[in-house]
C-alpha cells in the first residue's frame, strides 16, 4: 500500500505561489478595466443611510476566472461563500475576494488589491486561514504567506522581479512610530477610528489613512507601518482580512480584535495589527473606545 506523503510548509508555499500567479493574471484584467474605463460603476442609491455601494462587473470577472482556474491546481472542499452550514476538521475552502479598496479603484488610485485566502477547519472545528495572498496590480506588489513557511513580498519592476522576506519594524514605542488606520463610510462607525486617531495626536510620528485593509495589514507585516487599526470591519471584508492576516502572522507580527481576542471569521470585527512591540501601548488608546453593541447588532 502506497504511503501518503505528509504535507510540508513548502508544499503550502508552492500552492500559494501557483494561486498567486492566477491572482496576478486576474489582477491584470482588473487593472486594464481601471485604466480603460468605459462604464465605471457609480454608487448605488440603495440603503443610502449605510453609505455608497458599488457594483463592479470586474468583480464578477475575477470570481469566474479564479473559480475555474483554481480547481485545476489542487484539491479543496469548496469556496468559503458557498460552504455548507457545518464543516469537518481538515476541510479546506478558498475565499476569493472582490476588489479590496473599491473606492480607490473607482477613483483610479493605485491602492487596491485582489485577494485569496485558504481556510482550514481545525480539530476544534474552527476555521483558520493558512494561506494568504494579496496582490496590488497597480503597484506591482504581491504579498504571500503560507502556514509555517514565512511571508514574502514580490515586487515586479521594469528591470525584473525582486523577492524579499517580510519582517515587521523594530519600533518599540508609539513615540516616533508610523501608524495606519481605516474607517467606514458610515458616520457612526467611523467616529471610533477618528476618536482614537485624535487621542493619539502628539505620540506617533505620523498617522496614515490610505487603505484597503489587506494592503494596510501587509504594510504592517513588512515594516512600512508599525501598526494599523480599524473598527467595525464587516463580514464582506473577511477575504481581505484573512489574506492579510496570514502575512502578518508569518512575518511574526500580531493581529487581534481591539480587546485582544482572536478574529471571528463569520462576524464583524474591530482589528488591530502591530509589529508586536507597541501593541500594549496602542491598546491603551483603543480600549478607551470599546466595542459598541448597538452597532454590532445591526
Amino acid at each position: 500500500m502506497e504511503e501518503t506523503r505528509e504535507e510540508t510548509p513548502q508544499d503550502l508555499r508552492n500552492l500559494a505561489l501557483k494561486v498567486a500567479g492566477l491572482l496576478e493574471e486576474a489582477g491584470q484584467h482588473a487593472l486594464h478595466d481601471q485604466l480603460n474605463p468605459r462604464n465605471l460603476a457609480q454608487p448605488s442609491t440603495e440603503n443610502a443611510d449605510r453609505g455608497p455601494r458599488y457594483k463592479l462587473e470586474v468583480d464578477n470577472k475575477i470570481m469566474r476566472f479564479m473559480s475555474v482556474r483554481i480547481a485545476d491546481i489542487a484539491h479543496f472542499d469548496g469556496f468559503w461563500t458557498t460552504r455548507p452550514a457545518e464543516s469537518r476538521p481538515g476541510q479546506r475552502y478558498w475565499y476569493i475576494g472582490k476588489i479590496d479598496g473599491v473606492i480607490n479603484y473607482v477613483r483610479r488610485m493605485s491602492e487596491w488589491t485582489v485577494t485569496a485566502a485558504l481556510f482550514e477547519f481545525g480539530p476544534d472545528n474552527e476555521p483558520k486561514p493558512i494561506i494568504g495572498i494579496v496582490h496590488a496590480p497597480a503597484l506591482g506588489l504581491t504579498y504571500l504567506a503560507a502556514r509555517g513557511a514565512g511571508a514574502v513580498r514580490i515586487h515586479k519592476t521594469a528591470v525584473g522581479e525582486k523577492r524579499d522576506k517580510v519582517v515587521p519594524s523594530m519600533t518599540s514605542s508609539l513615540d516616533g512610530s508610523v501608524l495606519s488606520y481605516g474607517m467606514s463610510f458610515i458616520p457612526s462607525e467611523s467616529q471610533r477610528a477618528l476618536d482614537v486617531a485624535s487621542s493619539l495626536a502628539g505620540r506617533p510620528a505620523d498617522i496614515k489613512r490610505v487603505g484597503p485593509v489587506s494592503l494596510d495589514l501587509c504594510k504592517v507585516a513588512d515594516g512600512t507601518y508599525d501598526a494599523y487599526f480599524e473598527p467595525m470591519l464587516h463580514v464582506w471584508d473577511i477575504a481581505g482580512i484573512a489574506a492579510g492576516t496570514v502575512v502578518v502572522w508569518e512575518a511574526q507580527g500580531t493581529l487581534s480584535r481591539w480587546d485582544g481576542e482572536r478574529i471571528h471569521w463569520r462576524h464583524d470585527n474591530d482589528v488591530v495589527a502591530s509589529n508586536g512591540l507597541i501593541i500594549r501601548e496602542l491598546q491603551h488608546y483603543l480600549q478607551q473606545y470599546p466595542w459598541l453593541d448597538s452597532i454590532n447588532q445591526r
